[in-house]
């Protein structure tokens, strides 16, 4: 019997040793993989954690059990950010993954069939103007309206997200539907006795087709039999309509101590009523309704009555010229936004950043992307920069999460306890053979 407990001693020993040998291959596969990939984007290191097998003791003595090895990618481990120079290069900085999908089912379909994500990419427009990576990762985004806003999505799900598509041949103006009057009518002009002079403003704007129209605004000041007035009539006309009267209003002026030339009082003949919380009033040009800032009543920055002088201090307003897009960039909320050579600047998609409660239980895939298991948990689609998520950087990259000094000392780990468990596969051998010439 004791004999027989020698033999399965010795023969668990050759046992462990072959496990050793089995584990240090292992780990030694995960360090070949990481070297490998020290100059990959985005790439996420891959760790070997051993655990100990105990058999426990037999009638005859102590059972080795050896070791098995398991692997974990660490995906939740980041590389260090580098500049690059291409706008639409990004990189996560801080928690959160890219959405993109397979470049072969967009072309196919202009959809995609399964979400994965990503940590960084290289996305360049293709001939479809997909923003896409050479590996062919095309990147995913809501898409936004007209106006520019995102409009109310899911965030639990993919459902939402289309593949990212910009025109460079795209040629647009954004029409003109505010005006802001910073004008100073002269005082003096009120007054009785003076020549009752009007003054025109003529301010262009462009219609829903990016034509250039113009509204002019004439004042007309009236001038009474005695004193000073400081009335004046406002007749605002608009050139796509052949000159016709658009809004007609009487403006009156302050002349108290305190607050003296600003405006006191607006009264609506022709076009909408003025709004004295906001200061303004609504004309109806051709393409449309166009609010007109004149100030609020008592305030500064709008309409004026002061000294002898005509002076259009500041006209601001909206809208912009059909130009040609120039270039598209994202932010760090995600917007993608392109922006023309007239100095418009469009938002086309907004990009989110999804999260879920273990990264590392992600199903790892080709090309450094990555998709939600069971083990991840459920995701979650986040405004970049927004709960959990750090932002996006533009012209970025993500190095690999490699250290190939501390693989480079891991692999010296790893041979000797190769070399030290062959060693011991090599004792047992030889043991047995002196066991079996104890018959001779």
């Amino acid at each position: 019997m004791q004999q027989k407990g020698v033999f399965m001693t010795i023969s668990s020993s050759m046992n462990a040793g072959v496990a050793g040998l089995h584990v240090n291959a292992t780990k030694l596969g995960t360090i070949a993989d990481n070297i490998a990939n020290s100059s990959t984007y985005g790439y996420k290191r891959v760790e070997a954690d051993f655990h100990s097998l105990v058999i426990g003791e037999n009638s005859g003595g102590y059972t080795a059990g050896g070791v098995r090895a398991t692997t974990e990618r660490l995906i939740n481990e980041r590389g260090p950010l580098v500049t690059t120079s291409n706008a639409t290069d990004i990189a996560v900085r801080g928690r959160g993954m890219i959405p993109v999908a397979a470049a072969y089912e967009v072309e196919n379909t202009g959809d995609f069939d399964e979400m994965m994500l990503t940590t960084t990419g290289s996305f360049k427009a293709d001939e479809d103007g997909y923003l896409r990576t050479e590996s062919g990762l095309v990147m995913l985004g809501w898409p936004a309206d007209d106006s520019g806003s995102i409009p109310l999505v899911p965030r639990d799900t993919a459902d939402g997200l289309v593949p990212v598509q910009i025109n460079p041949n795209l040629f647009q103006g954004k029409p003109t539907t505010t005006i802001g009057l910073g004008v100073n009518l002269p005082a003096t002009e009120t007054e009785s006795g003076a020549a009752g002079t009007s003054q025109q403003l003529s301010v262009e704007y462009f219609d829903n087709l990016g034509k250039s129209e113009s509204v002019t605004i004439e004042f007309t000041p009236t001038v009474p039999a005695s004193g000073a007035s400081n009335e004046w009539t406002m007749v605002i006309t608009d050139s796509a309509q052949g000159g016709a009267v658009v809004g007609e209003y009487t403006l009156n002026f302050a002349d108290a101590r305190i607050g003296g030339g600003t405006l006191q009082a607006v009264t609506a003949t022709t076009g909408g009523a003025y709004d004295s919380n906001s200061g303004s009033i609504i004309v109806n040009v051709q393409g449309g309704p166009m609010e007109i800032d004149l100030g609020t009543l008592g305030g500064t920055g709008g309409l004026s009555q002061l000294s002898d002088v005509f002076a259009p201090l500041s006209i601001s307003k909206d809208g912009s010229a059909v130009g040609n897009m120039t270039s598209v960039e994202v932010d760090a909320n995600g917007f993608v936004h392109a922006f023309f050579d007239t100095g418009v600047k469009r938002t086309m998609y907004q990009i989110p950043l999804a999260d879920m409660p273990n990264t590392n239980g992600l199903l790892a895939m080709d090309h450094q992307t990555y998709k939600p298991s069971p083990d991840s948990g459920a995701f979650f689609l986040w405004d970049a920069g927004d709960g959990p998520t750090g932002d996006i950087v533009a012209f970025a990259r993500e190095e690999s999460a490699t250290d190939v000094a501390a693989e480079l000392t891991d692999m010296i780990r790893t041979q000797r306890a190769y070399s030290t468990n062959a060693k011991v596969f090599q004792t047992v051998d030889e043991m047995l053979q002196e066991t079996t010439n104890i018959k001779r």
